[in-house]
């Protein structure tokens, strides 16, 4: 006989073991790449609507930029008219003073 007594559950035990913490490890490694890809994903959906708010910004800032534009336009056009109606108004004046003043003389 052996000096030693026949222990076979002493190895499988340490393999289990092993493959015990490796399998942890691995179950550990997979939810933080799966947390890892939740938070990419979340990334880009971020950066999609943030494209997106980017073109609806740079849609309205050219539909403000346009209507700016055609009210500069009625502004001028508005400004010429009222210079005009001035001048006008100033030749019916000078009229009016001249036959008022005619009259007095009469």
């Amino acid at each position: 006989m052996s000096d030693h007594p026949a222990n076979r559950s002493g190895p499988a035990e340490a393999v289990s073991a092993d493959l015990d913490a490796a399998t942890r490890r691995l179950m550990a490694a997979l939810d933080a790449l799966e947390r890892a890809v939740e938070r990419r994903r979340d990334a880009d959906r971020d950066e999609d609507e943030l494209a997106t708010r980017i073109q609806a910004l740079g849609a309205d800032r050219s539909r403000l930029a346009d209507e700016l534009d055609g009210s500069l336009v009625r502004t001028r056009k508005l400004e010429r008219a009222n210079r005009e109606v001035a001048e006008r108004l100033d030749v019916a004046i000078g009229t009016i003073r001249t036959v008022l003043g005619a009259g007095e003389d009469g």
